[in-house]
């Protein structure tokens, strides 16, 4: 059967996240059943990363297997005029003909993350799903230095859910940049593959350094305890931004 990668993005915030699920509406079950509406077919879509309810999305990538063998732009056309059909806020950016050997999660070499924070005393009107509203002041050149000390392969227990079904803890992080302009600060991950909750514990604990709350030094023991209590609050789900998925391959 013909296989094809999507990519695609979507408005996290009246979803229960990615994965489809019998207790309320997600991603996944919004292109599933776009797809049948469309061929007739019940398929399973794999997602590259599964998000929690309330995240976004410019860049996940899909991949679904279908008995005809769709020119990629009328499968993409197609299927975006059923999700608006449906008022999905789901939108599917590509679509490209793959071999079966391609797996949306399993083929990926490398995941990148956004977490918006909007610094500002004033509270958030239009962006008040799209960011983390934090009114007092932040260093985020703090935040910065702190988050070097998580770069690299670490067992990052400290950082993930309690209910993280990944086997090991231990995972290779290539980027946690910290940047700013203006109002809007921006943490930027990259790994070829996180844990649950992974970059908003990172968030919420960057949030204390850039508070004035732990140093660089703290942060570093914090993931050396290897003690979920040693990590600061999670952050909220609606600034983070599943941005791009990397396969070998691409240009």
């Amino acid at each position: 059967m013909p296989r094809f990668r999507m990519t695609i993005e979507y408005d996290g915030s009246t979803y229960v996240g990615w994965q489809k699920q019998d207790n309320g509406h997600t991603v996944q079950g919004a292109l599933q059943k776009a797809i049948l509406s469309l061929t007739g077919e019940t398929v399973s879509v794999r997602g590259a990363g599964r998000t929690d309810s309330g995240v976004h999305a410019l860049g996940q990538v899909g991949h679904a297997d279908l008995s005809r063998d769709w020119q990629p732009h009328k499968l993409r056309n197609a299927l975006n005029a059923h999700l608006q059909m449906a008022d999905e806020k789901v939108s599917v950016v590509e679509v490209m003909a793959v071999d079966e050997t391609f797996d949306a999660r399993f083929s990926a070499v490398k995941r990148h993350y956004l977490y918006r924070i909007i610094n500002r005393p004033a509270p958030l009107a239009v962006e008040a799903r799209r960011a983390w509203w934090v009114a007092r002041p932040l260093d985020h050149e703090a935040m910065h230095e702190a988050a070097q000390m998580l770069v690299g392969h670490h067992d990052f227990t400290t950082f993930r859910s309690v209910h993280c079904q990944a086997a090991s803890p231990v995972r290779t992080l290539d980027r946690l940049d910290v940047s700013r302009t203006g109002d809007l600060i921006e943490i930027r991950a990259s790994a070829q593959s996180f844990l649950h909750n992974q970059i908003r514990s990172f968030a919420g604990t960057l949030k204390l350094a850039g508070d004035g709350k732990m140093t660089p030094e703290d942060v570093r023991a914090a993931l050396e305890a290897r003690d979920r209590k040693a990590c600061g609050p999670v952050a909220p789900p609606e600034g983070l931004y599943f941005m791009k998925v990397d396969y070998k391959g691409d240009v």
